[in-house]
């Protein structure tokens, strides 16, 4: 995964049933593209306050914004995008070995997290110049 580039994030709509008494999306295992073994959310978060500052080696992760809205930095060594996630329907899609921050949260954010692993320390990189290493080792 040291290759993977931000070419290969994929942001992605969610199942939406509409209804007049409120709105469905559903996420099965045919939405999400790995097999699901950690859900965790991230909620009461500073607006001032950043969370991830890491990449993975192996663990892929979809991130849902379920209220309000942060905005993502991606990483790859070379270059770097910001997503903005602010809709419960769509889902950001990370493979494994890209940076990420998340930053900007409104009131009230709450941010899903589906992993493809559990939490493995091993598999974080947590410090900026070891991850652009890392990346350099191709």
């Amino acid at each position: 995964m040291k290759n993977t580039s931000l070419d290969s994030l994929n942001l992605f709509q969610l199942p939406k049933i509409e209804d007049p008494r409120g709105n469905l999306s559903v996420i099965e295992k045919e939405v999400i593209p790995f097999p699901i073994k950690r859900v965790y959310y991230l909620y009461d978060i500073p607006s001032n306050a950043r969370r991830g500052g890491h990449a993975h080696m192996e663990q892929k992760e979809v991130l849902i914004a379920l209220s309000g809205s942060f905005e993502v930095l991606l990483g790859d060594g070379k270059g770097k995008k910001v997503v903005t996630l602010n809709k419960p329907n769509i889902a950001l899609m990370i493979p494994a070995g890209l940076w990420r921050e998340l930053e900007n949260f409104s009131s009230g954010a709450v941010c899903l997290v589906l992993a493809s692993d559990v939490f493995d320390e091993a598999d974080y990189i947590r410090d900026y110049d070891s991850f652009l290493e890392y990346k350099k080792e191709l």
